[in-house]
């Protein structure tokens, strides 16, 4: 018999509704111990909450997080709500022994990470950091040609990821949907809003990041503030760039921004090594492009007229997930990440094992993206131990 996990979720916006959606669609897919129960769902507005609750099929509504976190059916909050609610919401959740799944990144600093990790290890409970792109089928399809030694002895590796929505000088910040504009409310701009992403990615690719030295960049230096009426200074990153060493030796070059005009989401990556290269572009998720150059057992260089790029239609049963979506040949999208991360999620509470990446995995990136933020500052190397 399957057990009920209910679910308490912060947050109405676009995050709330593709955490929804797994909710609504994993047990249909996997098959799980556990099942979620669209308990309650949160915002500070009845008039925003009540449709979503409705649409969704929540069982009933909050509009206080507060009250969400002290009823006794719930037994695991989701926080989808903007980055300077994290902390607050998470220790009280952890307090309550509550589950806690946290959208990314995990908090504004990493101070803020570091009282999130110590009160859910104090509490013992489980956690986990929505960075979905690691259920991309072809990315943990890379994750695995990687792990084989298909790449071999890693030299380089390059991530992009670019979108053009903030090029407008007459784009205001704040509020509820421009929250990411606003430095008090998200913290940074594209460095923990999209170069998170290419940091978690990187590392669980190819290994840790010892030192970076980064340059970012605002554009539009004052726009006109939601709340309050006002043009007032902007403090987000518009764009960043980075350079980055492994702790394998490997060298990696990052860059991110919104300003790339006609990219919409383009995330990219490439790793290069001694036996082999992977690229994957976001943009064209189904596919990941692989270059074999050596037999990743001998090492011996392969001899074949053919010998060139080939480009893997991740769709096949043998592929990372594929096995409970369709037959080989169809797609999957940006929604099955979630429903995939959550039946990792649900599979570690059976097993009793943390899904990565839990909030510690999440601190590390954090960490990444301080580092950035305080090289872009000083102009200096930030080695991260």
């Amino acid at each position: 018999m399957s057990k009920p996990l209910n679910i308490g979720l912060i947050g109405y916006g676009f995050m709330g509704r593709a955490h929804s959606n797994a909710y609504r669609q994993v047990n249909q897919f996997f098959d799980l111990e556990y099942h979620p129960v669209l308990k309650a769902c949160c915002a500070r507005s009845e008039e925003k909450i009540k449709p979503f609750q409705e649409n969704w099929g929540y069982e009933s509504f909050e509009t206080d997080w507060r009250k969400l976190i002290e009823r006794d059916d719930i037994d695991a909050i989701d926080i989808c709500s903007p980055n300077n609610t994290h902390l607050e919401i998470a220790l009280a959740a952890a307090a309550a022994g509550k589950m806690i799944l946290c959208e990314k990144p995990l908090a504004m600093s990493v101070a803020e990470g570091e009282q999130m990790c110590e009160a859910a290890e104090k509490a013992g409970i489980q956690t986990m950091v929505w960075y979905n792109y690691r259920r991309v089928p072809a990315i943990a399809l890379a994750k695995q040609v990687i792990d084989e030694g298909r790449v071999g002895k890693p030299f380089h590796y390059r991530a992009t990821y670019l979108q053009d929505w903030t090029i407008a000088e007459d784009v205001p910040q704040g509020g509820a949907a421009l929250w990411r504009l606003d430095v008090n409310v998200a913290g940074s701009g594209v460095t923990g809003d999209l170069l998170a992403h290419s940091i978690d990615t990187a590392e669980w690719l190819n290994g840790p990041i010892k030192s970076v030295v980064a340059k970012t960049e605002t554009f539009v230096k004052e726009r006109m503030h939601q709340e309050t009426g006002q043009v007032e200074p902007v403090g987000i990153d518009d764009a960043c760039m980075f350079l980055a060493v492994f702790e394998n030796g490997s060298m990696g070059t990052f860059e991110s921004t919104r300003y790339a005009r006609g990219r919409k989401n383009y995330n990219t990556f490439e790793l290069n090594g001694d036996h082999g290269s992977v690229f994957f572009d976001l943009e064209d998720p189904q596919y990941l492009d692989y270059f074999k150059y050596a037999d990743p057992q001998s090492g011996d260089k392969i001899e074949d007229h053919l010998t060139g790029w080939q480009r893997i239609h991740v769709t096949n049963f043998e592929h990372p997930y594929m096995d409970k979506w369709w037959v080989p040949g169809c797609t999957v999208g940006y929604e099955h990440t979630f429903i995939n991360a959550l039946a990792d999620f649900l599979q570690g509470l059976e097993s009793g094992t943390s899904a990565q990446p839990d909030f510690r995995c999440g601190l590390r990136t954090q960490k990444v993206c301080d580092a950035i933020l305080e090289s872009a500052k000083t102009g200096s190397w930030i080695e991260l131990g």
